[in-house]
């Protein structure tokens, strides 16, 4: 059975504002508390180079691969753990409100034979770390929306 952890926040910003920040992976090093160093290319199949830094947890080197992603919306990558006993699909999605307000969603999906124990065993670490990126996201494309706009939200 799949077991999903979620986070979800609303954010003043337009989704192309929100896009740059997570297509500039070379960047995340500078706002993303649970990925400090990054490196890849957001291309389908591309393998991506992460530390994952959760909270409380030893930081970790992986290399998910890209399933699918779409300008504005969607960036998804897959990643087999524990000899394929554990697969999980990270999602960082933007879905647009209006024209300077989205939601911002970053998920992981737990399958795989042993996916529904990892995540359980992980789940408060990983919910607190996709809190924390969540805001930090919203923070940062906040910032830079009102320095564009000259204050407007």
């Amino acid at each position: 059975m799949a077991v999903k952890i979620e986070h979800r926040t609303g954010v003043q910003a337009p989704a192309a504002v929100i896009w740059e920040i997570l297509s500039d992976l070379p960047a995340w090093s500078e706002w993303n508390p649970i990925y400090p160093k990054a490196a890849g290319q957001i291309r389908y199949g591309e393998r991506l180079q992460l530390t994952l830094a959760l909270p409380g947890e030893a930081h970790r080197q992986i290399n998910p691969a890209i399933l699918d992603w779409t300008p504005n919306e969607a960036i998804h990558w897959q990643l087999s753990a524990m000899g394929g006993l554990v697969t999980t699909v990270r999602y960082l999605e933007i879905e647009t409100l209006s024209p300077t307000g989205c939601a911002f969603s970053n998920g992981e999906i737990f399958s795989g034979l042993l996916g529904g124990l990892v995540a359980r065993q992980l789940r408060r670490p990983i919910r607190r770390g996709f809190t924390a990126l969540g805001e930090a996201l919203r923070d940062r494309a906040e910032a830079l929306w009102r320095e564009r706009s000259g204050g407007a939200t």
